[in-house]
């Protein structure tokens, strides 16, 4: 087995004190914003309310963009298309008939 280097000793006790140091200057930033600012570990309701007002004139801008995507397909397309959530991101999908099957020939 290989001793260790002379000089790996040194290394790890520089390490160990770097990390000790780097410990107290994180206990010491934690305790002054604590202090700093006390209420920071409460949270507030306000921000929820906001979040659902915001999600309600999002809902509202993309209905009226469905409604334009609709109005402007039914104007310039033959085909027929409705407003339906996609997966893709779509605001409308265009609607294939349904056609019965021919009867079997005889």
């Amino acid at each position: 087995m290989a001793s260790p280097a002379p000089g790996s000793g040194f290394q790890n006790k520089n390490r160990v004190a770097i990390l000790a140091e780097l410990d107290k200057e994180k206990r010491r930033l934690i305790q002054n914003s604590s202090m700093n600012n006390p209420g920071a570990s409460i949270p507030l309701s306000r921000p929820a309310l906001n979040k659902d007002f915001r999600d309600h004139a999002e809902q509202q801008h993309i209905a009226a963009q469905q409604k334009a995507a609709l109005q402007h397909a039914h104007a310039h397309s033959s085909g027929f298309f409705i407003t339906q959530d996609s997966s893709f991101g779509n605001l409308i999908l265009p609607v294939l008939p349904r056609l019965d099957p021919p009867p079997p020939a005889e």
